[in-house]
């Protein structure tokens, strides 16, 4: 029996002190119980990047400054968490990893290597104007 417990424990504790960038990826429900009804912070190499308002219905408000905001939708889609916004061309995918500290997202596709760290998070929504979210 010690040995059994033993052998469960060596098991279970490289899983706790597995590198952020190695966690499994988050699935779409994951993410929405994560993001849902916040504002993050995103940072690429430490500098502040931009700003993201998850809304009701995987709809999102992105910024860049308070003059530069884009609304858009996420969605879920094969093991990614993809964006696509008003206006522009492709959505984007990315794989979302919680670790530790936050989130970090990993865009895949064009672009990619690119990934930005969660380095804050509110309850407070962005200075944006209001999108109309019907019902």
């Amino acid at each position: 029996m010690k040995l059994l417990l033993a052998a469960l424990l060596g098991a279970a504790i490289p899983a706790l002190a597995q590198d952020p960038a190695q966690a499994p990826a988050m699935t779409g429900i994951a993410f929405d119980a994560y993001v849902s009804g916040k504002t993050l912070i995103w940072s690429l190499d430490d500098e502040p990047w931009g700003t993201e308002e998850y809304l009701p219905n995987q709809q999102v408000q992105w910024a860049r400054g308070p003059e530069n905001c884009e609304i858009g939708r996420w969605y879920a889609q094969d093991g990614q968490i993809c964006f696509a916004y008003e206006g522009t061309g492709s959505p984007s995918c990315w794989i979302f990893r919680l670790g530790s500290t936050g989130l970090t997202a990993d865009l895949q596709g064009p672009g990619a290597p690119f990934l930005l760290t969660e380095t804050g998070r509110s309850d407070d929504g962005l200075p944006c104007p209001g999108p109309d979210l019907g019902a």
